[in-house]
């Protein structure tokens, strides 16, 4: 199985990123540089290892809402919470501590004031986020201290939950996986690529697949679905690196959309024209793919990333081509699909412990003020496969229901 971590390391060095093989087979690791400071939100704040022994904890809250882009030092700011603990908890509550916490495109949608599947995030409110989280006490027969939960407490450092709050399970952690694959290709992020792919995109041998924004965290889960129901499959990702690993993990072909012939490239490869479509970015790549479609295509409306900044977002100038092709066009979202989560998380955890799915995550480390940086960063290309802070250094005294 081919899997890389990439790290970014915020705070403890002025500079490293770093891939680390996790197996001697893989063709191609690649380093990148970053300046390390460019993460801090703000002054950094120095924290003691142990976050309990001080008189306060730390969130993030909405400042103002962005125009466009995500702007760090305004958008959010850290705010400083009296400390909590074991004598503030009520019968069926739980103290936790976040290890890790999700960064995701649709995070950019949030803090928009209209109307979508979640209400916004309002000003001066905690930013919302999933998390693994490590449970410190326990008020409930259902947890207890050690305990590793995935939850929703959003951009905090510390949270008193309800045992039955929306979201919070033990961390089901394979034998052969590790405790971040939760939030990715088991998580949220597998989740999304397993139900588009096969709900949404109704994939089937011999289909030709494109997958735009493939190198992202659901974009390269969705790839290897499609590979797993014998389709082919051609991804596009937006730099060489990103399109090499494309071809490790079984893309038939991928392409960089900054490269100048990237139209030209992309009419010549598509020559049997597009059975599925499942789109994470928009804009003038939709445009593209509308022209490419088969009659009766099936276009997965999964994310629009390259329009979430824009004040002005840009809209296919071919939409008529759903009626002249009968394309069927479908958005979803992952949460449409609760009732059959545990069979599709037992069918993911099936495939990586087979090998059949491999991943990636880029993890920046440095704490909570590292994540709005790393947010804005994400709509740059910033990641490659999961995108994930380190909130805290994950300790080895931790249960996970195996």
């Amino acid at each position: 199985m081919l899997e890389t971590r990439q790290l970014i390391n915020t705070y403890t060095s002025p500079l490293l990123i770093c891939n680390i093989p996790h197996n001697s087979h893989i063709k191609s690791a690649y380093k990148t540089l970053i300046p390390a400071k460019q993460f801090e939100m703000g002054k950094p704040v120095a924290r003691h290892h142990n976050v309990m022994s001080q008189s306060t904890y730390q969130t993030v809250v909405l400042a103002q809402r962005p125009k466009s882009t995500i702007v760090p030092g305004e958008t959010f700011t850290i705010k400083n919470e009296s400390m909590v603990s074991e004598g503030d908890l009520k019968d069926g509550q739980i103290l936790v501590e976040v290890l890790y916490l999700s960064l995701d495109p649709a995070m950019r949608g949030w803090l928009n004031d209209v109307r979508s599947y979640v209400p916004p995030v309002q000003i001066g409110e905690k930013m919302r986020g999933a998390t693994i989280s490590k449970v410190l006490s326990s008020r409930s027969p259902k947890y207890t201290a050690g305990d590793l939960v995935t939850c929703n407490p959003g951009w905090t450092e510390l949270a008193i939950l309800q045992d039955d709050a929306q979201g919070l399970a033990l961390a089901n952690i394979p034998s052969n996986g590790k405790t971040t694959d939760v939030l990715g290709c088991l998580g949220s992020t597998g989740l999304t690529a397993y139900f588009g792919m096969l709900e949404i995109g109704q994939v089937k041998a011999g289909d030709f697949v494109v997958v735009s924004g493939a190198a992202g965290a659901t974009g390269s889960i969705a790839c290897q679905i499609a590979k797993l129901k014998g389709a082919k499959v051609l991804g596009i990702a937006g730099s060489d690196d990103k399109v090499e690993w494309l071809k490790e993990l079984g893309c038939d072909d991928a392409l960089n959309y900054k490269s100048a012939d990237f139209a030209k490239e992309f009419k010549r490869r598509t020559p049997d024209l597009i059975d599925v479509f499942f789109d994470n970015v928009g804009g003038e790549i939709l445009e593209l793919a509308l022209s490419r479609a088969k009659a009766f295509a099936r276009f997965v409306m999964c994310g629009a990333i390259s329009q979430y900044n824009s004040s002005k977002p840009v809209g296919p100038k071919n939409i008529s081509m759903v009626i002249a092709m009968r394309i069927k066009m479908q958005g979803f979202i992952v949460f449409d699909f609760i009732p059959k989560y545990a069979d599709a998380r037992k069918e993911l955890a099936q495939w990586l412990s087979e090998g059949k799915i491999q991943r990636k995550e880029t993890i920046i480390k440095g704490g909570l003020g590292s994540a709005e940086k790393a947010l804005a960063e994400l709509y740059n290309g910033l990641n490659t496969g999961k995108l994930l802070v380190e909130v805290k250094p994950e300790s080895e005294d931790v249960n996970s229901k195996l």
